[in-house]
């Protein structure tokens, strides 16, 4: 049995403290803010409450697996998760109007061809296989199995089995991207929003993303959306008890500001009053840039990934019930592509474009004080705070959010006259809370482009010490934070030649 510090209660670190303590080992976890949790926030506020992370999960089997693992109560017996029904409504500038529902192929199809035309349901369709086969190839070595080195090569190759083109004397093979896939395979402009808007989700650009990105919408359509009730601040809940009811030790309020090493290996954390915590073994759910500072000899030495892009959110407390039948996620899709994707990944003015917008009505009692009320929750994705934008600049912050409820009125016709107060997140915002650099949101890993789009490996380069969560492999959301938990507790348990799920 060993002593193990976490640091950081995002959602990696504490899947892996969960799993670290059944497995018997004496675990401590360091937070330097006082709650857990991490990205997964929630904002309460005359009896409204707002998801200020992610309001979604999807993989539920990442976490149905970890409380199989680490109690006797499943998940759904901890909180309350249900499907999504239907999974989106998408609205587009033309006046375009299609809602597809949860997890049914032909549900879409027949969505898109009545909304788009004849063919576009089977275009869509054929490009949603297509990604089956990117599944099928990476689930295991990208999202079951620890990186290793010897992996790299192969990970770096986009596994999304292309269309056969035509071939000139003097043609030169292009790099397939998810823009390039789209264009080619699915034309029409409305398709090519959708697939991108999946992208732009997770805070890719998918000029850049390679066509192993199709994954992404696969995924949701696949395996669905899901909710929980109260809203998905509820699953940091349950997990927080879990690792209580495994003896895991929190320590809110504790910034570590160094990892101590002793003979060659992890043996504690400084913490920032001075004291020193020991350990056998140190897991770090925190940033490369923050570990670099606090363990020079552990991190990458390669050049730093670019900091991610970030979410703006306005909640909004609305007088007036939810109408039936409205869909819990509407997505109102940007006007001008390039100037949204110049914004928030390129040289574009970070603020002076009209944004893709995603409008979260959730069909939930426990998120408003009673009948009569809604609680709206809007976001996009944003270049992160820094350089490009700064998200303190209250002028710009609040023309940003007048542009944003714009946007959201074509799904809330009657938003204006319904306000009855609202609060707005930056990416400055998520820095402060989370420590995260820019208030960046990490997205999940992909293979292909040479390997552009990993994440720093479980194991880093100084022994003992672990890294986990968003920032690390299998990278960013939700069902990927458990996935890394999981790696970096089997790592702990069953040592560094560890191959991932039997």
């Amino acid at each position: 049995m060993a002593q193990i510090v976490v640091i950081g209660a995002g959602m990696g670190a504490m899947a892996a403290a969960a799993r670290l303590a059944v497995a018997g080992h004496r675990v401590t976890v360091y937070e330097r803010t006082d709650t857990y949790g991490g990205g997964v926030g929630r904002l309460t506020r005359a009896g409204f409450a707002f998801d200020t992370g992610p309001a979604l999960l999807h993989l539920p089997a990442v976490y149905r697996d970890l409380f199989v693992k680490t109690g006797k109560e499943s998940l759904e017996q901890s909180l309350g998760l249900v499907q999504v029904d239907p999974a989106s409504r998408h609205l587009f500038p033309d006046g375009t109007d299609f809602t597809l529902p949860n997890a049914s192929r032909a549900g879409v199809v027949a969505a898109l061809d009545a909304a788009v035309g004849a063919g576009a349901g089977e275009r869509w369709s054929e490009l949603v296989n297509r990604a089956r086969e990117v599944w099928d190839a990476t689930r295991r070595p990208l999202l079951e199995e620890p990186l290793r080195a010897e992996r790299a090569e192969a990970l770096g190759r986009d596994p999304y089995p292309a269309l056969p083109h035509r071939k000139g004397l003097f043609r030169r093979p292009v790099p397939v991207t998810l823009a390039s896939v789209a264009e080619r395979e699915l034309t029409d402009p409305r398709l090519i929003a959708l697939l991108e808007s999946h992208a732009l989700a997770y805070g890719l650009d998918p000029r850049e993303a390679p066509g192993s990105a199709t994954v992404l919408p696969y995924l949701e359509q696949t395996f669905g959306s899901w909710y929980v009730t109260g809203g998905l601040r509820g699953l940091a809940d349950a997990l927080y008890e879990r690792c209580l009811a495994r003896r895991v030790e929190f320590r809110f309020g504790s910034d570590v500001v160094g990892v101590v090493e002793k003979d060659g290996r992890a043996a504690g954390v400084r913490l920032a009053d001075g004291s020193v915590a020991e350990a056998d073994m140190v897991v770090a759910g925190v940033s490369p840039a923050r570990l670099a500072a606090i363990a020079p000899g552990a991190a990458e030495t390669a050049q730093a990934a670019p900091v991610p892009p970030g979410r703006f959110s306005v909640f909004l407390a609305l007088s007036g019930a939810r109408p039936e039948g409205t869909a819990h996620r509407t997505v109102v899709h940007g006007g001008d592509r390039a100037a949204e994707l110049e914004a928030v990944f390129g040289a574009g003015a970070a603020s002076a474009y009209r944004p893709t917008v995603t409008v979260l009505r959730p069909d939930d009692p426990a998120t408003v004080p009673g009948d009569g009320h809604e609680a709206v929750t809007l976001t996009a994705t944003v270049a992160p705070h820094g350089e490009r934008a700064d998200w303190r600049d209250e002028r710009a912050v609040a023309a940003f959010a007048e542009r944003v409820v714009e946007s959201a009125k074509a799904a809330v016709p009657d938003l204006a006259e319904r306000v009855l107060w609202r609060e707005v997140r930056t990416p400055a915002d998520t820095e402060a809370a989370t420590g995260a650099e820019g208030g960046g949101v990490p997205a999940p890993v992909l293979a292909g482009a040479r390997g552009a789009f990993l994440r720093p490996g479980n194991l880093t380069r100084l022994p003992g010490c672990y890294l986990v969560g968003g920032f690390a492999h299998p990278g960013g959301g939700l069902a990927h934070a458990g996935m890394s938990g999981a790696m970096v507790a089997g790592l702990v348990v069953s040592g560094a030649d560890w191959r991932g799920s039997q």
